[in-house]
């Protein structure tokens, strides 16, 4: 109660109000303080304010998500909902569990229905460079010479088409037309690619550590970069997001858009490229875009990734028509404890709620996209073959010729492709100038593809005339070349065609549109098996062309069990997933012999993301026979991120002000400071928050007050102790660095503090954007 003025002395009523207005303004900064508080941070992210986690801001761009304190946030958010007890609250808990398959449910929904508006429109445009439909201009050559149309019924294959018309008869007029609209479609897809350019910055040591001795395999200082969200198949960003980075935009809605836009045009030149890699990108942005309107997913970035892992298999399942090579596919990418290693391999964590979810994301978009037809067969297979006749033990020599001949290209194509991106790319007039280099590319595939019936074609159709049977009455192309007494020039034209696919797929891979690498080593893979099949008389050629596919492909993107799911969906023949899995199997020996890194792997190092391959990284340290102690930052970096708390638990704001200067200086995205009293670690402190606390927080208080990181707060203290996590996780600096590495890859750790052994004192803080190299194989190229 304020006193009776009436009795006071000259001086009482002085000294109240400077003491009431002092603790008024203490009051209001706490209530600006709260306020700007709970305009940044979630209300499950709010709940965790009393606990020893501590509360995190919304993730930074190009910054590691915290598994562990999501998994923490999470369960407080299931405890808050199945707490409460009442009809409405059962209600909304049942809801609740069921979002996950509501979830999936809608994201097979909508990428069947984004695929099936891109198959349509790339079947149209791709015809286009040959003639025009005079029935349909929007009709593409099959339809136009047939019943078969998207959401129609499956009809034969009419033998006159008098509603198709070709652009010319003359040969040369052919050809040039045919470059001409491939070069448009070309510079089409690059053009739009190029709207979807974003800088980014890329986590590196700074200076301090460049001049003290950086630990093996550091970067070399801090640079920006600039990436084009929709070139590419972006399947390694999608690894790279998985494993818990934060890419900011490259699942929007506008690079889903122009992913799609520009895989029609890319796919309709004729490039050695196909448009199965960027449906997982595609299927990945419309399960991040459903998350978003799901607050369990959109404010949880663990959950998030559970939700984009099922909704790569949705993308796999389109692609290819295969919803158990999709289903399978997602689970090898979303099963690296949150670490996606290669296409089979998009992560490593991969509980099992999230498998069944996936199970239903591929079915609906499998069962949506055979409704909807877009190939008008009525089919979800793709090159569906029968061909009746089984192969015999000798050919098991056949099927591991094959495998070696597709590990050796898969090996030599993975190193080619990223010399390539390392030599050809770096000249200023290709690297400042991404639309010219596919102008090139483009020139030379039409100049090169055309003059060869067999790779005139788009590139799944090439696949699907050299699978074809023979044995029977056909009008194909193939079989009439191969019932001729005379085939040298028939043979002639697939050693060609086998050559100059693998050239143009090794100097595509990369280019600045959207693209993948599954469909040209198919095209490769079929050629070669073709080949060797017309010197093998007793089965069909088309065996031999189906089983060299797989092993192209297996040696390129090193997939196993996923890839002979897929071919077995492809195909529809059960009968030889043992000479798939005998290719397979032998093609990823050989490649793996030649080099351990699979193509994406390669894609990633060229495009700087960090990204952490657990078994690699193991086999690697292994070898090195070190201890955890190899990685501790220099004595200059420790004396810069670790913080002297007293024992009242205050530090002084000029200090943290300097320590974060310090911190962006150095470029560690996903760096912070490590408290300690006595030399014993107390907490950490990341640098996003600290940022936050300073700059935003901070505007309320005087520049010289003290701030309080540990303890309870007082009334009118500058409070950051709510986002102090003070359960660090600690590992002995004497441990073998395997400990280390599985830590990091199984836990998903963003930061390890090192404490010396015996007195556990703190000697060294591991972050992972630092040390991922360390543990990379593609690091040490």
């Amino acid at each position: 109660m304020p006193p009776d003025l009436e009795q006071a002395h000259e001086r009482t009523q002085l000294l109240y109000h400077i003491a009431n207005d002092r603790r008024l303004s203490a009051i209001q900064q706490e209530e600006d303080a709260h306020s700007m508080l709970s305009s940044h941070l979630s209300k499950d992210e709010q709940a965790l304010s009393g606990t020893a986690v501590g509360e995190r801001l919304p993730y930074n761009d190009y910054t590691t998500i915290d598994w562990l304190h999501d998994l923490v946030k999470d369960s407080f958010r299931v405890r808050a909902i199945h707490s409460r007890h009442g009809l409405r609250n059962d209600l909304f808990s049942a809801f609740d569990s069921c979002q996950g398959w509501i979830a999936a449910a809608i994201i097979g929904v909508l990428t069947a229905c984004v695929a099936f508006l891109v198959d349509v429109a790339e079947a149209t445009v791709s015809d286009w460079k040959l003639g025009y439909c005079s029935a349909n201009i929007f009709a593409n050559r099959i339809s136009c010479c047939t019943s078969r149309s998207p959401l129609g019924p499956n009809e034969k294959l009419g033998e006159d088409c008098e509603s198709w018309h070709t652009w010319t008869t003359d040969y040369v007029g052919a050809f040039g037309i045919y470059v001409c609209f491939a070069l448009a479609f070309g510079i089409i897809s690059s053009s739009v690619t190029m709207l979807t350019k974003s800088s980014l910055p890329v986590a590196a040591p700074g200076h301090g550590d460049k001049q003290h001795g950086i630990v093996k395999g550091g970067a070399q200082g801090a640079v920006g970069k600039s990436m084009y969200m929709a070139a590419g198949s972006g399947i390694p960003e999608i690894k790279t997001i998985l494993s818990g980075f934060v890419i900011p935009n490259f699942l929007d809605f506008k690079v889903l858009a122009i992913k799609a836009i520009g895989a029609v045009f890319a796919v309709a030149t004729g490039m050695c490229l196909g448009k199965e890699g960027p449906f997982v990108h595609i299927s990945t942005c419309v399960a991040y875009l459903v998350g978003r309107c799901f607050p369990k997913y959109h404010e949880n970035g663990r959950k998030m990734r559970e939700l984009l892992s099922a909704g790569c298999s949705a993308g796999l399942s389109v692609a290819f028509g295969a919803p158990i090579g999709g289903l399978r596919g997602a689970q090898t990418k979303h099963t690296i404890g949150y670490k996606l290693i290669k296409l089979q391999e998009i992560s490593t964590y991969f509980p099992r709620k999230v498998l069944w979810r996936a199970f239903l994301c591929s079915l609906f978009a499998a069962v949506v996209l055979r409704a909807l037809n877009p190939t008008g067969t009525g089919k979800l297979v793709l090159f569906e073959t029968n061909y009746g006749t089984s192969y015999q033990p000798i050919h098991y020599l056949v099927f591991i010729l094959l495998g070696i001949a597709g590990g050796l290209f898969g090996g030599l194509f993975c190193k080619a492709n990223f010399l390539w991106s390392k030599t050809f790319r770096k000249y200023s007039i290709i690297k400042d100038h991404p639309v010219f280099e596919v102008f090139l590319v483009v020139l030379a595939t039409g100049l090169l593809q055309y003059p060869n019936p067999l790779t005139r074609e788009p590139g799944d159709v090439i696949v699907k005339n050299l699978l074809v049977d023979c044995r029977g009455p056909s009008s194909s192309w193939v079989c009439q070349n191969e019932a001729q007494d005379n085939r040298r020039e028939y043979i002639g034209w697939l050693v060609y065609g086998t050559v100059v696919k693998l050239v143009l797929t090794t100097i595509t891979f990369g280019c600045k549109v959207p693209s993948g690498v599954i469909i040209p080593a198919l095209d490769a893979g079929a050629l070669f098996g073709r080949l060797i099949g017309q010197w093998i008389t007793t089965i069909s050629p088309g065996i031999f062309a189906m089983v060299g596919a797989a092993a192209f492909l297996a040696g390129v993107s090193r997939m196993t069990i996923s890839l002979c799911v897929v071919m077995f969906e492809l195909t529809g023949e059960l009968e030889y997933i043992v000479p798939h899995m005998i290719a397979i199997l032998v093609a990823k020996w050989v490649a793996d012999a030649i080099g351990k890194e699979g193509v994406y792997d390669l894609a990633q190092t060229v495009l700087g993301h960090p990204f952490l391959d657990l078994d690699h990284s193991m086999s690697i340290v292994q070898k090195e026979n070190a201890l955890v102690e190899v990685l501790i930052p220099p004595k200059q970096t420790m004396r810069e991120i670790t913080v002297d708390v007293a024992k009242d638990g205050l530090v002084s704001r000029m200090i943290l002000d300097e320590k974060l200067e310090q911190l962006k200086r150095r470029g560690l995205l996903d760096a912070g400071l490590v408290l300690v009293q006595d030399g014993m670690l107390q907490g950490y402190l990341a640098e996003g928050e600290l940022d936050f606390g300073l700059n935003d927080l901070g505007k309320v208080w005087d520049a010289t007050c003290r701030v309080r990181l540990l303890g309870g707060a007082d009334e009118g203290e500058f409070d950051l102790s709510m986002f102090v996590d003070r359960t660090p996780l600690t590992i002995c600096a004497k441990a073998p660095v395997e400990y280390a590495v599985e830590m990091f890859g199984k836990l998903g750790l963003r930061h390890l503090c090192v404490v010396e052994e015996g007195s556990g004192k703190l000697v060294g803080v591991c972050q992972f954007q630092f040390q991922f190299q360390f543990f990379s194989p593609v690091g040490k190229l």
